[in-house]
Order: C-alpha cells, then sequence, then structure tokens
C-alpha cells in the first residue's frame, strides 16, 4: 500500500451560529483548528422545515393531476 496517500485526519471544533461547539474529526485545518459556522441545522429552513406551503391556484400541480390524474392507483 503506498504511503503518505490519505489526508491528515485530526480533531477540530465546530462553532454553530448560536455560540455551541463540539469537536468532531476532519481534514481541514490542523489539530484543533475552529470552523465557524455560517448556517447550522438548528437556524437554515432547509434543516428546519422552514414555513413554505404549496399554493396551486390552477397552475401546475392543477395541470398535472387533470392530464395524468387517470394513471394514479386508487
Amino acid at each position: 500500500m503506498k504511503q503518505d496517500t490519505h489526508p491528515d485526519y485530526h480533531f477540530i471544533n465546530v462553532v454553530m451560529v448560536d455560540g455551541t461547539t463540539y469537536k468532531t474529526r476532519s481534514t481541514m485545518g490542523k489539530e484543533g483548528a475552529t470552523l465557524n459556522l455560517d448556517i447550522d441545522p438548528n437556524t437554515h429552513p432547509a434543516w428546519t422545515g422552514g414555513n413554505q406551503t404549496l399554493l396551486d391556484r390552477g397552475g401546475r400541480v392543477s395541470r398535472f393531476n387533470a392530464k395524468f390524474g387517470g394513471f394514479t392507483k386508487k
């Protein structure tokens, strides 16, 4: 097996938006480096579910259902 083919895998500190921290292993930086997140699972709508709703007023969903509604299993 070739030597020195894998990057250095070490512990770093991750700082979330709200200030909480945790340790994880990474190839980023050096041992003990700090990664400050701009977005995280506690604050970003992609992880929290957001507050988006689907509004269809005779648009694409209705046209799709009208065109292909007979193919659905009942």
